[in-house]
C-alpha cells in the first residue's frame, strides 16, 4: 500500500486523527501537545494520533496529502481541519467543540 493511500485509509477509519510529532502521553514539539490538550478540553474521548517522527515516509507524506507544511494536523471525520492555530481559534470559537460532538 502506498503512503497516500495508507493515510486515507488512518483518516477514515477512525473519528478523530491527529498527526502529531510524538504520542498523546509525550509530544515531542509544543504544538503536538498544544493539540492534543485542545482535543481534551473539546470533549474528544477516543484520539487517533499517529507519530511522524516513527516514520519518514508518513512524515512527508502527510504534507503532500493536505498540502500543508506542518505538523500537527488534524482530521475529523475523514475532513481536513488544520494545524495547531486554526485548532486554537476553533476551540476560543467553540466550532471544535461541536465538530467533534458530531
Amino acid at each position: 500500500m502506498d503512503t497516500q493511500a495508507q493515510i486515507k485509509e488512518i483518516i477514515t477509519s477512525h473519528p478523530v486523527v491527529l498527526f502529531m510529532k510524538g504520542t498523546a502521553q509525550f509530544p515531542q514539539c509544543g504544538f503536538s501537545g498544544n493539540a492534543v490538550n485542545i482535543l481534551r478540553a473539546s470533549g474528544v474521548e477516543k484520539l487517533h494520533t499517529v507519530n511522524v517522527l516513527e516514520d519518514a515516509a508518513i512524515r512527508q507524506g502527510i504534507k503532500e496529502f493536505a498540502n500543508w507544511p506542518t505538523i500537527p494536523q488534524l482530521y475529523i471525520n475523514g475532513e481536513f481541519i488544520g494545524g495547531s492555530d486554526i485548532m486554537t481559534e476553533m476551540y476560543q470559537s467553540g466550532e471544535l467543540q461541536k465538530l467533534v460532538k458530531a
